[in-house]
């Protein structure tokens, strides 16, 4: 009974989400859930080397729509990390070229293939297997992001059979090892820029999205328009040892256990930043309680501390006002039975954008005070940058949302997590995640955990959300 009253709040939320929106046809329907259960059924995880069969299958779906065959390209790579070993993958790059001469330069759309491992024994349904159950489809990549990939091929497929006529080259770039190395993005940025026309901007279906709250109210539709760095740091104390009958003072451990105490107790400067002031005004709108007081506080007053840091204590806002470094790893000693002569720990930080990650390093440096703890660099990423907020890009994304979903609270966001668009942004072409899949918060939030699912209604509305972008932003 449970699951039949779950069904069917969903079945209703559903039909309230896009009551009187377009639809595909049935035929369009069926042909997007086939896509879909392909994908979702191909374990695309690192190790696996089952990428680029799926890029192959994509492929094959473009150039049986009538894309011409020299303008889909299959690119095969090598990925490769300490922390995530080895693959061959592959990356797919499409070109719907304009009709005529183009009145401006490519759209690129951006997506990727790859998924995190999931375990059988973990989920109550095969993550391998698609599942439909109490109105969702539940596999892993559900949401992250065989959603977004399925919804762009579908709707630039049905817009090609549509006869429509781009005025712009519309491109696909589909990457291999977003979740691992992000090497294809990398050659995406760079040594694929012809391939990919040297786009104007791109629009990111790893982004972005709507979420309802269990009510049905409207959560909002967010825009990404930015991302943090993500960089890696190292605390390596080192000592001389000695036998563990004879403990001192100076201990390796003891030493690395009390920085890590003083990286917990602090807190950054907050910050904001064209896209964050825009979130928080959207969100400040939504919240009427002590969370939304906060947010007005420190919109009138930037310099109101205590105001970030009320916003940043809660969970749904958690590293969106200002930087964020939390160890993740751990090693020290070896024996039982001998003072450490090595402990290290592994920090994760994530970074507002602008901010050299070289900066970070020196604050933590100042934040451990010991001297015996040195502080290094596990990477060099650079400084992520913001993209600005474009009002043709806006504009499509708002209209798209709300012709579906009207009255939904449109605004862009900040993303904490790091996405494909990171080299592009830092090569000087915008990114914006604008993907159209819509989901029930926070139940629904399960992105590299169990039981990924993602609202049946949701997928169908994606692709028309995508053929409505399109038609927006390359048939004018």
């Amino acid at each position: 009974m449970r699951h039949l009253l779950a069904a069917t709040a969903l079945i209703a939320l559903a039909s309230t989400a896009n009551a009187a929106g377009p639809q595909l046809t049935p035929a369009q329907r069926e042909a997007t859930h086939a896509m879909f259960e392909h994908l979702i059924n191909t374990p695309t995880v690192i190790g696996r080397h089952k990428v680029p069969e799926m890029a192959q299958f994509v492929a094959d779906q473009f150039k049986a729509a009538g894309f011409p065959e020299g303008d889909v390209h299959v690119m095969p790579y090598h990925t490769a990390s300490a922390t995530t070993g080895e693959d061959d993958t592959a990356a797919l790059i499409v070109r719907w070229r304009a009709a005529g001469t183009p009145k401006a330069k490519p759209v690129l759309l951006m997506g990727h293939m790859d998924v995190v491992e999931a375990k059988r024994e973990d989920s109550t349904t095969d993550p391998f297997v698609m599942t439909e159950r109490d109105g969702y489809y539940y596999g892993r990549g559900t949401i992250d992001m065989k959603d977004g990939i399925t919804a762009i091929t579908q709707a630039m497929i049905n817009l090609r059979k549509a006869g429509f006529k781009p005025t712009r080259d519309i491109v696909v770039l589909f990457t291999g090892d977003e979740e691992t190395n992000g090497i294809g993005a990398q050659n995406g940025a760079s040594q694929w820029l012809d391939l990919l026309g040297h786009p104007e901007f791109g629009l990111n279906a790893d982004g972005g999205g709507i979420s309802f709250n269990p009510d049905r109210s409207p959560a909002g539709a967010t825009m990404q328009t930015a991302e943090k760095t993500f960089a890696g740091y190292t605390l390596t104390v080192r000592n001389r040892g000695g036998h563990s009958s004879k403990p001192r003072k100076d201990n390796a451990i003891y030493s690395l256990a009390h920085a890590l105490d003083k990286i917990e107790a602090y807190r950054f400067a907050p910050m904001l930043n064209e896209t964050t002031r825009a979130y928080f005004s959207g969100r400040e709108k939504l919240e009427k309680g002590p969370l939304g007081d906060a947010m007005r506080r420190w919109l009138a007053n930037p310099n109101d501390g205590e105001a970030a840091d009320f916003i940043e204590a809660s969970e749904s806002e958690v590293g969106l006002t200002r930087t964020r470094c939390v160890p993740t790893r751990l090693f020290a000693g070896h024996a039982d039975n001998a003072l450490p002569q090595l402990a290290t720990a592994m920090i994760n930080c994530r970074i507002f954008p602008g901010v050299d990650p070289n900066a970070v390093k020196a604050e933590l440096e100042k934040v451990v005070t010991d001297p015996t703890v040195v502080v290094t660099r596990n990477d060099d990423y650079v400084a992520s940058l913001a993209s600005p907020l474009r009002p043709d890009v806006t504009g499509a994304f708002t209209r798209a949302v709300q012709t579906l979903h009207p009255g939904m609270p449109v605004f862009p966001e900040m993303s904490t997590g790091a996405s494909d668009a990171r080299p592009f942004r830092v090569a000087g072409i915008p990114v914006y995640g604008v993907n159209g899949g819509w989901v029930v918060v926070p139940i629904d939030n399960r992105a590299h955990g169990k039981d990924e699912r993602l609202p049946v209604q949701s997928l169908y509305d994606n692709v028309v959300h995508w053929q409505m972008m399109l038609k927006d932003l390359a048939g004018k």
